[in-house]
């Protein structure tokens, strides 16, 4: 129990920390609990928290075997994605609902003048449905903002054109008070209202632009007039269909029987993420990993998974959506590349391409976890070839000039170990040869020193020397390299302050990295700990400089005396302050009297 609980706390670092569903396994492979979480790394760590446990969770606990989830967009994805899932494989320690109640969806009803309301129940009678909402509340207002901005009917009338030319209906109470424009007595055309639907259409569909653009024009128009209580209520409709506007990604009514495959990859495996769609949800997912062997392509590697995949789970979809078409042929099977960005299955899709990126990162983080090595391998191995280096730079050095306003000119040089700062290493210098601000001597004098004596104490050589600056700087660090007879076993690159771009010696164009790139990250890192460790050494030299000038000057106080005044007091202006009858308990009489002159002498 204590490896697994240890096992557990180790690799919960690597959950991502994004809304979801995670599932937990016995050593049988079965479910035995499904929750939701805002944040998956968070709420599943919660578990392990001994001191937070009930018996209840310590007796879940002790029965987890192994940890799955699924990642998601939304809190109310991973809602309605976790009554799914009970649903689907009821897992022992969840609660289960006596009833088979679904989360509501909006329907446009296939008909004449079509209607529109709240549901749970999926007919396939090809009407469109639109949801499912996490809850009654949600698609309430939905249907109420919708139905305030346009005139739709909620009569259950049959309105084919033969019953309104025969004057069947009556016009009733909606028409009166305006929610209704009577297309039962023939007051409303088919066009017309059709022209309404389809915008609905689109506001259920999340694409609502036009209508919010036309509720934020009319309100400027009715706040120009001063009439703010309308202006107000058109507010809170606007807000309601900014809120309400979109639907759920992971249930989709109108989809039965369907595989969802994505792939993703790294330099030694391939993964490839499943998601099986039925009754409008998702009711099973599972991602593998194949090792490379050679250079197999993508499309072979996703044909090799669909394969095992369909096997193993048994799955007879006769439609497979993919991300691209796989080397593979199935009777009876239609592949499906969606296109449409707004479409049903193209939000799977990307469900599913999300959730092995996911699965790829982690299995990186969990690997580099339990062999740190590995991942400073990788690090180097991306700086070598990011750098075009000819060997992995073990041991990278860092040069940073700290001259404010021309005093004090100090360098300092960091050191950096198989990526990771070795302070032990670091050194800072002052600058002996160069009078005035003049960075080129300086780093020529600091360069100069450093290496010369790394050769003539034969000490080991750095593989990469950052220098932060620009060309300049930089071209005086690879001259003295050449000088020193280096420059074959030493790269040196410079990096621009401004826009963070990599310089080469003889090179007048940058290389630029991407923003998040590793190599970028370990180069900053680098800079930002040779900038912090000069400045530190720059300001302690001005302290002890404005110490000097003004203690030292004064008869009588030694380095005894100047000693236990600063131990007591930490600074100049703090002593300047203390009475004299305090200085003399301090020093003596006479010591304090000379101390208390020469310190208020300006004053007199």
């Amino acid at each position: 129990m204590n490896d697994r609980f240890e096992y557990f706390l180790s690799i919960l670092s690597t959950f991502p920390e994004t809304p979801g569903c995670y599932e937990y396994y016995d050593e049988k492979g079965t479910i035995i609990y499904v929750g939701k979480a805002k944040n998956l790394r968070k709420r599943v760590s919660s578990y392990f928290q001994q001191e937070s446990q009930n018996n209840k969770t310590r007796v879940l606990v002790k029965r987890i075997h192994e940890i799955k989830y699924i990642v998601v967009d939304s809190e109310e994805d991973a809602l309605l994605l976790e009554n799914n899932l009970i649903k689907q494989h009821r897992p022992r320690y969840n609660v289960l609902l006596k009833d088979d109640k679904t989360y509501p969806s909006i329907v446009i009803k296939k008909e004449p003048f079509p209607r529109i309301f709240s549901t749970r129940s999926i007919l396939k009678d090809g009407s469109r449905y639109f949801g499912p909402y996490a809850s009654a509340y949600t698609a309430k207002i939905m249907l109420q903002v919708i139905k305030t901005i346009y005139p739709i009917r909620t009569c259950k009338y049959p309105l084919t054109p033969e019953n309104i030319k025969a004057g069947k209906y009556r016009i009733c109470l909606d028409y009166h008070i305006k929610r209704c424009k009577g297309p039962c007595a023939g007051l409303q055309t088919a066009e017309e209202y059709d022209r309404n639907v389809a915008e609905i259409k689109e506001i259920l569909k999340g694409n609502s632009s036009r209508v919010t653009n036309l509720l934020m024009q009319e309100m400027q128009a009715l706040a120009g007039e001063m009439r703010f209580e309308e202006a107000q209520a058109l507010r809170e409709k606007y807000d309601l269909i900014e809120n309400f506007r979109s639907r759920s990604t992971v249930v989709t009514p109108t989809l039965h029987n369907i595989d969802v495959f994505s792939f993703d990859e790294n330099e030694q495996s391939a993964f490839i993420n499943y998601m099986h769609i039925g009754n409008g949800a998702i009711v099973q997912v599972y991602t593998l990993e194949y090792t490379k062997k050679l250079d197999e392509a993508k499309e072979e590697l996703l044909a090799l998974g669909i394969i095992e995949v369909r096997k193993r789970w048994g799955s007879s979809a006769r439609e497979i959506i993919v991300p691209f078409l796989p080397d593979i042929s199935i009777e009876h099977v239609t592949f499906t590349v969606p296109a449409n960005r707004g479409g049903d299955k193209k939000k799977l899709l990307e469900l599913s391409i999300q959730n092995v990126k996911q699965y790829k990162v982690d299995r990186l983080k969990q690997a580099e976890k339990f062999n740190p090595e590995q991942r400073t391998t990788r690090i180097l191995k991306t700086i070598q070839t990011d750098l075009h280096l000819p060997v992995l730079p073990m041991h990278i050095e860092c040069f940073d000039n700290s001259n404010i306003q021309g005093t004090t000119p100090v360098a300092a040089c960091v050191v950096f170990k198989k990526a990771k700062p070795s302070k032990k290493d670091y050194r800072h210098f002052h600058i002996k040869t160069v009078v005035g601000p003049d960075d080129f001597a300086s780093m020529e004098e600091v360069v100069t020193r450093r290496y010369m004596r790394l050769k003539e104490e034969k000490a080991p050589l750095p593989q990469l020397v950052i220098i932060d600056g620009g060309k300049g700087q930089l071209n005086v660090a690879a001259e003295v390299l050449r000088k020193l007879n280096l420059p074959d076993k030493i790269t040196v690159v410079g990096l621009a302050k401004r826009l963070e771009e990599i310089f080469f010696p003889g090179d007048p164009e940058p290389l630029v990295l991407d923003k998040n790139s590793e190599t970028l990250r370990v180069i900053q890192h680098l800079r930002d700990e040779a900038h912090r460790f000069g400045i530190t050494f720059h300001r302690h030299l001005r302290s002890k400089k404005q110490l000097l000038s003004e203690l030292d000057t004064i008869q009588g106080v030694g380095p005894k005396t100047k000693e236990i005044l600063l131990k007591k007091y930490k600074s100049v202006k703090r002593i300047r302050e203390v009475s004299l009858e305090e200085l003399s308990d301090a020093v003596g009489k006479k010591k304090a009297e000379q101390l208390f002159d020469g310190l208020h002498k300006e004053e007199i």
